[in-house]
């Protein structure tokens, strides 16, 4: 499993409904970021791009997808700096994969949430 709950499960004292709600507006969150990003990254508005970055790891964070947070940190900084503008696109293309992989994932915690907690 790509996302690793344990924050999400501390955070929320292992409250099922609470869980179910984070995860729901994690996926539709994801949604957002992903047109928001390719958006950006497409008009070249590597601020914007960057501020993004910033704001969605926040979210990926707290579902447990670490390696896509260290991305977003280095798309951030890089975005701030408008240095390597030739690695975005990668790093967007990286969190378009890794977040679907997730929502999928999610959407199965949300079928069998007493399995998983």
């Amino acid at each position: 499993m790509k996302a690793d709950l344990t924050y999400l499960r501390e955070m929320s004292g292992g409250n099922k409904d609470l869980i179910k709600e984070m995860i729901t507006i994690f996926n539709t969150q994801v949604e957002e970021f992903s047109r928001d990003l390719e958006n950006h990254l497409e008009r070249k508005e590597y601020e914007l791009l960057g501020k993004l970055a910033h704001k969605a790891k926040s979210s990926i964070s707290i579902m447990g997808l670490n390696d896509l947070a260290k991305e977003l940190k280095k798309l951030e900084n890089l975005a701030k700096e408008r240095k390597d503008t030739d690695k975005y696109a990668g790093i967007v293309s990286f969190f378009k994969k890794e977040t679907q992989s997730a929502v999928q994932e999610l959407n199965n915690v949300l079928q069998k949430i007493d399995n998983y907690f």
